[in-house]
Parts: structure tokens; sequence; C-alpha cells
């Protein structure tokens, strides 16, 4: 609960998977820290994490 008496939301932090507020306060929202955050922003970088691309179906190729 915050201050007000509102439920505070918590989630996982997905670098560590510590508990994290999820509330304005929390600058690195939703990592519990800036190291964590880095971490995660170095494996987008290293493209250690992709994307899916989008199968265009037969439609779309042929521009029908």
């Amino acid at each position: 609960m915050s201050s007000l008496g509102v439920p505070v939301h918590t989630v996982n932090c997905p670098t560590c998977g510590k508990l994290v507020d999820w509330v304005a306060q929390n600058r690195y929202r939703p990592f519990c820290s800036e190291r964590c955050k880095l971490v995660d922003f170095g494996a987008w970088a290293a493209e250690e994490y992709r994307i899916p691309e989008r199968v265009a179906g037969r439609h779309a190729v042929l521009g029908v």
C-alpha cells in the first residue's frame, strides 16, 4: 500500500527477478536499478534479443 492507501503494483525486474514497486518515483522501472537497466540495454545492443520479423502473406508479396 502507498502512503495514500492505494495498492502498489509490483513487478519482477526483467534482468535479475527482484520485486520492484511500479511507482513514478522508481526512475528505472521496470528494472530495479541502473545496473540492471544497462545490462538489458547491452543485451539489445549486442543483438542478443531480436524482434521476430513478420512474414508477409502471399497477397502482400504479389501486391494483390
